[in-house]
């Protein structure tokens, strides 16, 4: 454990927490002393971290949802108000790749799970959760982006869509929090070994210790 638990008696919600980014961040927070309030949809994952964050000392609470469940995303605000009375720290890191093919080609369904997991999800979160947020002497909403909202990258189109929206909600929510103690960023973690970028891009190789090493921005479009 960690020497200062500099966030002891803060609760933080992390979505997709029991994997990849979400899984270290969950991880990272519980070590800093906060309850963690780990939301992912993998019962066996959540468990998994439940075990590894008492190992560090930490605590969790867990809570098995799919976030295109709107309603379950309200009912786990008000059962936050009831047992805590207010939410410290946000992390929206869960999201889906998708289908790499051209927007001609993407099916509707395919489509309408990326707005709903990427974008509205995110949405519903800050609907329900920003009351609690502002309870909070200094709340904090952080949600991960992607390099793939800027790029326009061929093939990309459904995820980078939805990224690029996220960004602009957002940008436009932390410019309404202008004046209270919440703060609201975007997070671009870069390049990272995680189970959403081994399936964007199966065959990239790795560095010695593990590092990505064939990424590179896409050239600019020809004239």
């Amino acid at each position: 454990m960690s020497e200062g638990h500099s966030l002891k008696e803060r609760v933080a919600l992390v979505t997709g927490a029991s994997r990849g980014i979400g899984r270290a961040a969950a991880l990272a927070l519980a070590e800093a002393g906060a309850h963690v309030i780990a939301v992912a949809r993998t019962v066996g994952g959540l468990e998994e971290l439940d075990d590894e964050i008492k190992k560090i000392g930490g605590t969790a609470t867990l809570v098995p949802l799919d976030l295109k469940d709107y309603a379950g995303i309200d009912r786990m605000g008000a059962a936050i108000f009831e047992r805590w009375g207010k939410l410290d720290a946000l992390l929206g890191n869960a999201g889906i790749l998708g289908v790499l093919t051209p927007l001609t080609h993407l099916q509707p369904k395919v489509w309408d799970d990326l707005i709903a997991i990427n974008l509205t999800a995110n949405w519903r979160l800050i609907r329900s959760l920003d009351p609690l947020l502002r309870l909070s002497d200094a709340g904090r909403a952080l949600f991960v982006s992607s390099a793939a909202a800027h790029y326009n990258r061929p093939f990309w189109g459904g995820y980078a869509i939805t990224k690029a929206a996220l960004e602009a909600m957002v940008k436009t929510y932390a410019a309404e929090l202008t004046g209270t103690t919440v703060k609201a960023n975007l997070l671009n973690p870069g390049p990272t070994r995680t189970g959403m970028r081994a399936q964007a891009m199966p065959g990239e190789d790795h560095g010695a210790n593990g590092e990505l090493v064939h990424f590179r921005k896409p050239a600019p479009p020809s004239s």
